[in-house]
């Protein structure tokens, strides 16, 4: 009998042992960098923010950005917020604006890894992002190379940004589970 019933915990047991493994070999990675969105180019720093679809409907005070205007990137990831410090990868997806009474986008993208520890790897975001915001928050939904099978979560700032030209600095900090 009590062979029986020391059977009938070791499914349960080995179970518990695989759970607590999984849970050991997860590390938790902190990336900090900075997301460099050119919406207006010029010679020097052409546009990395390119407009693919025109909304109709314009938001509340602000006739030039309308409900649906869609936005493609390929933004250049540097280690500080200067473009000029070093180049770390690329952010390649696109935004959205996807409220009609505030200014909130759909965000989903890549952020590719060109070089330091994560380089040749990325981590998928998407997300909501209402830009004015102080803190926005990003899930991370997946990730390739080093990265694969990534879970966590972004926290995005913009550094600094002109009204004029629309081009924005974002700070990013990413907490990642791998």
């Amino acid at each position: 009998m009590a062979i029986k019933n020391t059977m009938q915990l070791l499914p349960a047991f080995l179970f518990a042992l695989v759970l607590m493994a999984s849970a050991a070999a997860t590390e938790t990675i902190h990336l900090k960098f900075y997301m460099h969105d050119i919406v207006t180019g010029g010679p020097s720093s052409p546009a990395t923010a390119v407009q693919v679809i025109k909304g109709v409907v314009p938001l509340a005070n602000d006739p030039t950005t309308h409900f649906g205007d869609m936005y493609v990137i390929d933004d250049l990831l540097t280690e500080g917020p200067d473009p000029a410090s070093p180049a770390i990868g690329r952010a390649q997806g696109f935004f959205q604006f996807a409220s009609m009474t505030e200014y909130a986008l759909l965000l989903t993208a890549n952020f590719v890894f060109t070089a330091g520890s994560q380089n040749g790897s990325s981590v998928a975001i998407l997300s909501r992002d209402v830009i004015f915001d102080s803190v926005r928050e990003l899930p991370i939904v997946g990730g390739t190379g080093d990265l694969r099978g990534a879970t966590g979560y972004g926290l995005l700032r913009t550094h600094s940004a002109n009204s004029t030209t629309r081009n924005a600095v974002l700070k990013i900090d990413m907490y990642l589970r791998v």
